[in-house]
């Protein structure tokens, strides 16, 4: 009985290793998935900080501009008030021009006239007309009256040609205002118009950050889900209970995915061509040495391993919630359909294009539909 309680003892034990060791790799990687999603969720709070602070100091600028809108505005319909006030006074200045020319007009005749009496009378002039005259007060009366006619002709004719100097003289001064104001008008304008694209510019800067920001927030929130997920992973492990292999979500890392392989991108997503008529491609393509290795940018499961019609050897890794990664053109490929792959591991090596040329054609895909890699790829 003793050695059968022994046997069943070293039994029990035996087989607690086992299962131990059978969980350990589990242990492993779902702690390894919590420190990833731990650092990414910190690097997010980072950015969610920076993105507040930059956007603070985009409001602050933002306001000055807005006074400084506000100024420039209240300068611009200043100017435009003094400029229509100078319009206005050199249409009165015309006016007063045009009336003061028809009363000389008007005038002219009877000067004229008296003009040409005076001329008839030969340069004696006005003592013709005082020596044709039979006494003194006649002679007192035509002095008197040549003296007055005298002083009328030469006095209407200076202030008329007074009246004109100085409507000539205002007319020149508003002209040169009116210019001037036209100058000012048109810089006080352009000041305006680059104030207001400013704002504008400003403005589309603090919607940009607040979509990021939301976006921040979204992807924050699922990696928290995430992590809560993990850490009931591994109080089920703690207990010894089977679970699900665990898979943190590849949106949270979009801009932070490790790229595939070292290379230089030749061909940009949306551009190319693939063995005849141009067509858009749905990746990019890297130039690199033949045989370098290439690696998973997310963790996931191996859906397809093998040849494809125009993009060779292609593996193409399933990250969950319909979103993938494929990497063609491989000279190798070093897993399998139904492989797990975790970030970084090795899925092939590098082969050549369609062209001949050393390349890696990858791809990925979120919610079913191609994305650019570049914007979620890790900036080198």
């Amino acid at each position: 009985m003793g050695n059968r309680s022994s046997s069943a003892c070293v039994f029990l034990l035996v087989a607690a290793a086992i299962g131990l060791a059978a969980q350990a790799p589990d242990r492993a990687h779902v702690d390894a998935q919590a420190k990833r999603a731990a650092e990414r969720l910190a690097a997010l709070q980072k950015e969610a900080e920076t993105l507040a602070g930059q956007e603070r100091t985009l409001l602050g600028e933002l306001r000055k501009l807005e006074v400084e809108r506000e100024i420039k505005l209240e300068e611009l319909t200043a100017i435009e008030r003094e400029a229509a006030d100078v319009r206005a006074k050199l249409a009165a200045a015309g006016t007063r021009t045009k009336a003061l020319e028809a009363e000389a007009e008007r005038q002219r005749p009877d000067i004229e006239a008296r003009l040409v009496r005076l001329y008839k009378m030969g340069r004696a002039g006005y003592w013709r007309l005082l020596l044709d005259v039979n006494s003194l007060r006649e002679i007192g009366r035509a002095y008197r009256t040549a003296a007055a006619l005298n002083r009328i002709d030469r006095d209407r004719v200076e202030e008329h040609r007074r009246t004109l100097a100085a409507l000539t003289t205002e007319r020149a001064s508003l002209q040169t205002r009116a210019r001037e104001l036209g100058r000012l008008e048109t810089a006080a304008r352009r000041a305006s118009a680059a104030v207001e694209a400013s704002v504008a510019a400003r403005g589309a800067l603090v919607r940009s950050i607040d979509e990021r920001r939301d976006l921040n927030a979204q992807l924050a929130g699922e990696l928290q889900d995430a992590q809560r997920k993990l850490q009931s992973t591994i109080a089920q492990l703690t207990a010894g209970r089977e679970v699900p292999a665990a898979t943190l979500p590849i949106r949270p890392f979009q801009g932070a995915l490790l790229w595939p392989s070292e290379g230089v991108v030749s061909t940009r997503f949306g551009t190319g061509t693939r063995g005849g008529p141009a067509s858009s491609r749905n990746g990019i393509e890297l130039s690199l040495p033949e045989g370098d290795a290439v690696r998973a940018v997310h963790e996931g499961v191996v859906a397809y391993a093998d040849a494809f019609t125009g993009y060779g050897n292609l593996v193409i890794v399933d990250h969950g919630d319909r979103a993938y990664s494929l990497y063609g053109h491989l000279s190798e490929m070093s897993v399998k359909k139904g492989d797990r792959v975790e970030v970084s591991a090795p899925v092939g090596l590098a082969g050549r294009n369609l062209s001949g040329n050393p390349s890696l054609y990858f791809e990925l895909r979120v919610d079913g539909q191609p994305v650019d890699p570049l914007q979620w790829l890790k900036r080198q």
